[in-house]
């Protein structure tokens, strides 16, 4: 008997039937694969969803989303806050969590539903095929295969899809905010059609107050404090900034529009024309990728870190810690000065470029 039979005999086919013992079940094993919090909502509550991101569209049969969140380490935006180690936050606190462990869980939920006689879509950040671009425009990439159809890919938008399953709000910088992390998540859905219980939609403590201090605090002015997005998400009206979205690609990876002519070799990012670093980056050259899009060299400084500094001074997140995040002066580069070296440092010339002993 292999280890799939096993569970199968053992559990059964039929042990979903129940709308809340099969939701408690769900969870539970969410939770135990590693999700941070789990939740559940109806797929009623996407009726007039975009065509291009309905999850029905996809499992015309769907009956329910199981959203689950999972942290991004405070820890992984500690080199960050410090400018000293950038790479772990794009390592771990997004590659890591984006292409390694957000997968292999929903993978498994997957798995545990599948076991039991219903089909599941493990669904986490890869929308690389995507049909729209990161406006929400349709692209000449592909085409519906029929009437009524959308064109391949569908996006389900995640960040709606943890606030419809109840998992928390969605901040005015439209950045998901669970009452566990505040903006320090990442989501992961599975499709089913299992008809599960579904929760509330969330009206715990308020998470965002529009304070701003994202507008503030983001290095490339992305996120308008006067202009605004409104959608109707389960008949309640939610709102958040109109992002600077091309702006926002740019100011991620560290760099920043040049007022003046650019020499091809000193450009900071390879495919953008007149680019320079900004004084939120170290580096005179975008790194190289991490995974496949990890490269935020910004370290979300107004979407996650400004706002999760607030949420935590408010004392409205479950997550606690005993020291304060931002403990020094925020650092700033200054590309006019010359670069400052540790007095201690040993540098040695090798064939592979400038290498610290």
């Amino acid at each position: 008997m292999n280890a799939s039979t096993a569970t199968k005999r053992e559990f059964g086919q039929n042990d979903l039937e129940n709308r809340h013992e099969a939701a408690l079940a769900v969870k539970r094993q969410a939770l135990a694969l590693g999700a941070d919090a789990v939740a559940i909502g109806s797929i009623d509550r996407w009726k007039g969803a975009p065509t291009q991101m309905d999850p029905r569209q996809i499992m015309p049969e769907c009956k329910s989303v199981i959203g689950m969140v999972f942290r991004v380490m405070r820890g992984s935006l500690r080199g960050i806050e410090e400018g000293t180690y950038f790479s772990n936050y794009s390592a771990m606190g997004y590659g890591g969590l984006t292409y390694l462990y957000i997968p292999m869980t929903v993978i498994n939920l997957s798995k545990f539903i599948e076991d039991r006689g219903y089909e599941a879509i493990p669904y986490g950040h890869q929308s690389d095929w995507r049909a729209i671009d990161g406006d929400g425009f349709l692209g000449k990439g592909s085409r519906p295969v029929a009437p009524g159809r959308a064109a391949p890919d569908v996006m389900v938008h995640l960040r709606i899809a943890a606030y419809l399953c109840g998992l928390g709000e969605i901040g005015y910088s439209k950045m998901f905010l669970s009452p566990q992390f505040g903006p320090r998540n990442r989501v992961g859905i599975v499709l089913t059609d299992v008809d599960l219980e579904e929760d509330p939609i969330y009206d715990g403590p308020q998470l965002c107050n529009k304070c701003m201090a994202c507008v503030k605090a983001c290095p490339g002015g992305c996120i308008p404090a006067d202009k605004t997005v409104k959608v109707n998400l389960a008949e309640k009206e939610v709102e958040w900034s109109d992002i600077d979205m091309d702006g926002c690609n740019l100011t991620f990876r560290g760099g920043r529009k040049s007022e003046v002519e650019v020499p091809p070799e000193k450009q900071y990012i390879d495919e953008g024309a007149d680019t320079v670093p900004g004084s939120w980056s170290p580096f005179n050259h975008k790194p190289r990728n991490l995974y496949n899009t990890g490269q935020a060299v910004c370290g979300a400084r107004g979407c996650t870190r400004a706002c999760m500094i607030s949420l935590e001074n408010r004392g409205v997140l479950q997550n606690k810690f005993k020291d304060k995040f931002r403990r020094r002066k925020q650092w700033s580069v200054d590309w006019n000065e010359a670069p400052q070296y540790p007095a201690d440092a040993i540098f040695r010339k090798s064939p592979e470029g400038l290498d610290a002993d």
